[in-house]
Formats: structure tokens, C-alpha cells, sequence
């Protein structure tokens, strides 16, 4: 059984206010049941314990409004932003290193959530910390 939604990975509060409807076409579709099934579903069956969606699939609309960056997975609906009530986003972010689940890029990216990446033709499981001004890459 899956236990996440297309629906909860195309939410944006920033769409809603802004009036902006914020559905992926085909190839995000697409990208985004692959971060379902690939990503998402299989932490969740090792962690036990629902994990929430900060932020998921994002047009370009509203990518700009919450000022992402312009290469952004969330544009495509390869990637999303998590965290897990009772886990700090450290302990989620040392949890999926550990996982054994195959991912593009998992970045530590502040003391709330995780944003996890998956592009299936590029697994390197590349682990980051965003420090508050760039990116470092955690070996």
C-alpha cells in the first residue's frame, strides 16, 4: 500500500493564495510517482512513521514566488521536502544516509526539514548541509 498522494505533493499554500494552479504536466507527473515509489514509499516502510510533505512539485510560478532556485527538482517533480514529527531533520537526514534507499541528492537543508532528490538515471546519493550560505558536501 502506498501511503502518499500526488495530490499531497502538488499542495502549495503559495499557489492557493496566489490563485495559481500549480499541476504538473506529464513528464512531473510522472517524475513525481517515481519519487513515490522509488524515494518516499520506502522510507516510510523503514521508518514505520509517517513522514510529511513540506513542499513537493512546484510550477515555475510558484517557484519564483517562494524563491527557488531556478534549477530546481521541485520544477519537474523530481524531488520533495520532508520532515517526520518527532525526529529532529538531523536525525531524518542521518536516518536516510543510512537507509539503504537510492536517492540523486539528500541535503540537510535547516533544522526543519530534508530535501531529497531522485533522478533515476543519476543515483549518487550525494549527501549536502546547507550551512545558511552554501552548500557543503558531507562525506
Amino acid at each position: 500500500m502506498l501511503n502518499f498522494t500526488i495530490s499531497e505533493l502538488v499542495k502549495s499554500d503559495t499557489a492557493e493564495k496566489a490563485g495559481i494552479n500549480n499541476t504538473p504536466d506529464i513528464n512531473s507527473l510522472d517524475n513525481l510517482l517515481e519519487l513515490i515509489f522509488y524515494v518516499l514509499q520506502p522510507l516510510r516502510d523503514k521508518l514505520g512513521k509517517p513522514m510529511i510533505i513540506t513542499s513537493g512539485y512546484r510550477n515555475s510560478q510558484v517557484n519564483k514566488l517562494v524563491d527557488g532556485a531556478s534549477n530546481s527538482g521541485h520544477l519537474t517533480g523530481r524531488c520533495a521536502d520532508i520532515h517526520v514529527n518527532g525526529m529532529t531533520a538531523k536525525e531524518l537526514y542521518n536516518f536516510i544516509k543510512k537507509s539503504g534507499v537510492k536517492y540523486r541528492q539528500c541535503i540537510l537543508e535547516s533544522n526543519s526539514w530534508v530535501h531529497i532528490d531522485y533522478k533515476k538515471d543519476d543515483l549518487k546519493c550525494e549527501n549536502l548541509i546547507y550551512d545558511g550560505k552554501s552548500y557543503v558536501l558531507d562525506k
